[in-house]
């Protein structure tokens, strides 16, 4: 033991929310009763996109992926017996954060917590949502005010909230790789505090407050060594832009400050206990290095490329930071990494490049013209198909994968339906049941709420102007608002955004040279088109519901514009009538969807009940995404051709077996495309 103090360790999370206010609160308060140190919220997708839960939208969607959060009883429920001035959160929450930080405040008040004293973040970054996430729902600009405001008030009123998570995570699960990480999220944060800066809400003396209250949100993969030097490079940058470009001065107000999630990307479905150590891995890349650790950290748990973690998944990840933290030795030395001379030369080339990728940027008009020009869509997408190639090809090993694929069983795994948690279906129709007696009874004691429609009215009011929109949002908390009202207003006046797919501009990943694989799917493409009679095979991929992971989507539409479709793809967001719309209106010949959320046993079928309807029974649907095997084998005996999960990595191989679907449904011979 060294005589210098050790360290404190950093703050312990897991990311959780599932079900209802209830069923997540009661997590919550077992977790932090584990030694949990935080709290981070996960919402729903209805919550997290603006709508209510009886939206049609939101059928499927309600409790999945996270807490449904309606309206400030929600709210208040979701934190009972939770003391908020003793708390430090997390609220996983962009388009729509402003009103989930609103409720947070007013559930405060309610405890008589001094609102001052609220400890906390909100992620609150909209670019990476039109890039990689998408749960984003306004346009950029009307994006970047919301922003905006919410910093400006945080910093006057709520001074120890980070009020923004600028947040690269979601970037490298998108295909970025350590340059376009840093860059991407850089920029961003320049879009941001250029954005607070020209507002004039806060004054030049007080900048400095702002910069201090920006935090980041980073992704942490398995090329540890890596992945520490980008940490690295990010605190030189960042300490380099907010001293030159905004000219702050304190060194404490330019500390880069991050959290951590380590990589979901790399998680496998295969040999998926492989995923501990990959865990454990990601987890040093921002532990080791005491100039750069994280100062909160989430892991994800081992079984999430399965299916929603239980809460003993859960204490598993939380377990893992323990004993890092409490029996290693870890936090008793300084630098181990210091004068390093080949991590040095790592991060220099990482803050050279870096560099220069965001003098790119800037050129274009910053970061909201490059998402605006699909720029920065298009780099990502490319990047990701350029690593799903050297996975297939072998070039990059993935042991369980494509290496080392033998096993033996694993009792982890033994009943797959057992090691994952499901939320009850029924669950959808209670949340939605309180919702109506919510709007019902918001007007009569003991609630006493003032009529929302007098608070909406002034929140568009402020909207269409130019005023700091935080205390009008705080109206609507008060008033009984429900989200799906907040968000509906806003939308009245700044409208929606979809944002670009980067596929068309995707550059072709696999070669398609006479013998490869890819060859010989195209081949069968353009015989069983010319089979067909038709120029060629149009192929529909489609993103039912509220999941806006469309990374598995790009993908595939990528390489199957490769392999020589015509690829009609929408982007998310859309409901099963539309995507049969479409398939029906651009006569194609296969239609795939792609659900991650968990809503597939829903929505997948009500695509094939529409089909038959419309009278197109003979269109093969195949579905891809986080689909357990019980799951697969129900959707499998409701008509869909085949479904792929994470396991199956091979994308050429899909996409020839998508034409061998395609020539079944047409009872033309088998194509000769290996399987």
């Amino acid at each position: 033991m060294t005589e210098r103090q050790k360290d404190r360790p950093w703050l312990m999370r897991t990311y959780a929310g599932h079900s209802t206010a209830e069923a997540s609160n009661e997590l919550y308060r077992r977790n932090l009763a584990k030694g949990q140190t935080g709290l981070s919220v996960a919402f729903d997708l209805p919550t997290q996109t603006g709508y209510d839960p009886d939206h049609v939208l939101a059928r499927g969607e309600v409790g999945r992926v996270g807490v449904p959060v309606s309206h400030l009883g929600d709210m208040r429920r979701l934190f009972q017996d939770i003391p908020l001035d003793q708390m430090n959160t997390s609220m996983t929450i962009n388009a729509t954060a402003m009103w989930l930080l609103a409720l947070y405040q007013v559930v405060a008040e309610e405890q008589g917590v001094d609102v001052s004293e609220l400890q906390g973040t909100t992620q609150n970054d909209i670019v990476k949502e039109y890039l990689s996430r998408g749960t984003h729902v306004f346009p950029p600009a009307p994006s970047l005010r919301l922003t905006t405001d919410m910093i400006t008030y945080t910093v006057a009123h709520i001074p120890k909230w980070n009020p923004i998570n600028i947040c690269s995570y979601h970037l490298q699960e998108a295909g970025a790789t350590p340059v376009q990480e840093i860059a991407y999220a850089m920029s961003t944060a320049i879009a941001v505090l250029d954005a607070v800066r020209d507002s004039g809400q806060v004054p030049e003396e007080k900048f400095g407050d702002v910069v201090a209250r920006i935090s980041f949100f980073v992704n942490a993969g398995v090329r540890f060594i890596e992945e520490m030097c980008k940490m690295r490079a990010f605190g030189r940058i960042w300490d380099q832009v907010t001293r030159e470009r905004y000219g702050v001065g304190n060194a404490k107000q330019r500390r880069f400050r991050y959290g951590v999630q380590v990589n979901s990307l790399g998680l496998t479905e295969a040999q998926p206990e492989n995923n501990v150590q990959r865990i454990v891995l990601e987890m040093l890349a921002v532990t080791l290095s005491k100039d750069a650790r994280a100062r909160a950290v989430q892991l994800p748990a081992w079984n999430e490329a399965l299916g929603l973690p239980r809460p003993w998944d859960q204490q598993w990840s939380l377990r893992i930071q323990q004993v890092l933290a409490h029996e290693s030795d870890l936090l008793e030395y300084e630098d181990i990494f210091a004068g390093s001379h080949v991590i040095e030369a790592k991060v220099a080339s990482l803050v050279e490049e870096s560099l220069a990728e965001m003098a790119r940027i800037e050129e274009m008009g910053g970061a909201m013209a490059a998402v605006e020009s699909g720029y920065l869509k298009s780099q990502l997408v490319s990047s990701h198909a350029e690593r799903r190639a050297r996975i297939e090809s072998g070039e990059e090993k993935i042991v369980g994968v494509n290496s080392y694929e033998s096993t033996e069983p694993s009792p982890l795994t033994a009943d797959l339906d057992a090691a994952i948690m499901t939320v009850d279906p029924a669950v959808e129709a209670r949340v939605t049941g309180a919702l109506k007696r919510w709007r019902d009874t918001r007007y009569q004691p003991p609630f006493n709420h003032p009529r929302p429609c007098k608070a909406l009215q002034r929140l568009k009011e402020v909207a269409a102007g130019t005023g700091n929109l935080m205390e009008a949002t705080l109206e609507c908390a008060r008033a009984g608002v429900t989200t799906g009202e907040w968000a509906g207003a806003l939308r009245e006046v700044f409208g929606e955004y979809r944002a670009p797919t980067g596929v068309s501009s995707a550059p072709v990943a696999v070669t398609a040279e006479p013998g490869t694989p890819l060859a010989v799917v195209r081949d069968e493409v353009a015989r069983t088109a010319a089979d067909l009679g038709v120029g060629k095979l149009r192929f529909l991929v489609g993103k039912p519901g509220l999941d806006g992971h469309s990374n598995g989507a790009e993908q595939i539409a990528v390489r199957a514009r490769d392999a020589g479709f015509e690829v009609v793809y929408q982007g998310i967001r859309l409901t099963p009538e539309q995507i049969v719309d479409a398939a029906l209106a651009e006569d194609v010949h296969a239609v795939g969807l792609s659900v991650l959320s968990g809503s597939h046993a829903e929505l997948v079928p009500d695509v094939l009940v529409r089909l038959r309807e419309a009278g197109a029974p003979d269109i093969p649907v195949i579905a891809g995404g986080i689909i357990p095997s019980s799951d697969a084998e129900d959707l499998l005996a409701a008509g869909v051709a085949a479904v792929f999960t994470p396991k199956d990595f091979g994308i050429t191989e899909i996409i020839g077996r998508i034409v061998d679907e395609i020539r079944k449904a047409n009872k033309l011979d088998p194509s000769e495309v290996p399987a």
